[in-house]
Formats: structure tokens, sequence, C-alpha cells
């Protein structure tokens, strides 16, 4: 070690583990504590060291503002208080916060309809996951929801696109319908429509009226094994 780091270490024991006489009534705080580790203590008492607010810009403008000195939008100081002290607090008044607006919104949620999907046998132990990729779209304009998905069993070359309106009071024509890719790619009549059969890996909303789909040949051949198509919603 330099002189320079023994002198650092000295400073620090010097300046921070003096006797402290005003803490002997207090249980086995006879030593200041270091002054950043007295904030992340678990517990609730009061700091051994408190920070010295004197002179402080921010404190110095809330106490000379008539507005702000009471405001409930401020979060309230604890100076006497470690950080977890205030985490516990702030936490309190979140879960306050959120707590109304939870109720409210749990409370408006409802089924406006059910449809059935697929069905599966009752004896198997473990239902399959046969519902994929649900990607949600809201068109704003014609007030309407779309979910894209796809259903493993049914077939693996078609998308389903279901729509309803925000309005659960109102219907749209065509409420489900199943786009077939199968083997509309083909280059000619005479290939065969075994070797050009698509399924899709994955189905986006590009904008309100384009469909984004990343296709995968069946029989995978090199260079031709995706293709990334935009369908026109209509």
């Amino acid at each position: 070690m330099t002189q320079k780091d023994i002198t650092f270490v000295a400073d620090f024991l010097t300046e921070h583990f003096n006797e402290a006489p005003e803490l002997y009534n207090r249980k086995g705080k006879y030593f200041n504590v270091e002054r950043v580790g007295q904030y992340l203590k678990d517990e609730d008492d009061d700091l051994v060291s408190p920070p010295n607010t004197e002179g402080n810009q921010w404190f110095n403008f809330l106490k000379n503002s008539t507005h702000l000195k009471e405001s409930p939008l401020l979060f309230p100081y604890y100076p006497e208080k470690s950080l977890h002290f205030v985490k516990k607090q702030m936490e309190g008044v979140i879960d306050q916060c959120l707590q109304k607006p939870a109720d409210v919104i749990g409370k408006s949620v409802h089924q406006a309809f059910c449809m059935s999907l697929y069905k599966i046998s009752q004896s198997e132990d473990s239902a399959p996951q046969l519902f994929k990729l649900p990607f949600l779209w809201n068109d704003k304009a014609s007030n309407i929801h779309y979910v894209l998905f796809t259903i493993l069993e049914s077939s693996i070359s078609k998308i389903y696109i279901l729509r309803r309106h925000t309005d659960t009071s109102r219907s749209v024509s065509n409420g489900i319908l199943a786009v077939e890719f199968g083997n509309f790619l083909n280059n000619s009549i005479n290939e065969s429509s075994d070797s050009r059969c698509y399924s899709c890996l994955d189905a986006h909303f590009y904008d309100d009226e384009t469909v984004t789909v990343v296709l995968k040949e069946s029989v995978e051949q090199e260079g031709k094994e995706r293709i990334l198509a935009q369908l026109p919603l209509s």
C-alpha cells in the first residue's frame, strides 16, 4: 500500500468511526456507521447520521414556496429514515393509486360473445396447444378489433382473422374467416401442389389495410425456405 492509501483509510476511520457518546444509550450503536450503508439497511429505525440539508437549494425552494410547501403532488421527505423505509412508503402510495382503477376496469370487463374454435378429446390428460400466434390490432378509423391466429391441427397452411366491432352491440360481416396459402405461389400449373405448399410462421398487421406474413415452404429447398409477404386485408 502507498502512503496515500493508508492516509485515505485512516481519514475514513477517523471521520466515520469516532466515539459518539450521545449514542451510548442506543443498543449496539457506539460508533457512527458508514454514511452510505445506513441508507440501505433493511430496518425502519432512524438514521444514525442523518444528512445535513442546510443550504440545499431544493429544500430552500420548497420552504419559500407557498404553493409547493403543502402540495399533495410532492412525495413527503423523511430526513431521518433510510431508503428502505421510503421505498415501502412509496410502494404503499402506488398500490393505493392503482387499486381504484383496477377495481373499476375489472368490473367493466364482460364477455361479449363466445365462439368455439376447436374441440379436443376430454380423455387426454394435458390438452395440446393448438392456438398459436395471437396478434391483436385495433383499426381506430373503422372501430374494429382484429385478432390473427393459427390453429395447428386444423391446417398449417391457414391463418385465421377474427374481427369484432368495438361497440359490442354491433356486428361486422364475416366475423371470422380463414386465408389458406397452400400452393398459391406456384410458378406454373405443371408444378406439383405438394412440392410448393406453404405454412405460416408468423403474422402481424402492417397497417389498417395490410397484413404481413412470414411463410415457410413445406418441402425445404436451399434459398427458398422462407417468404415475407404483404397481403391486402380486402
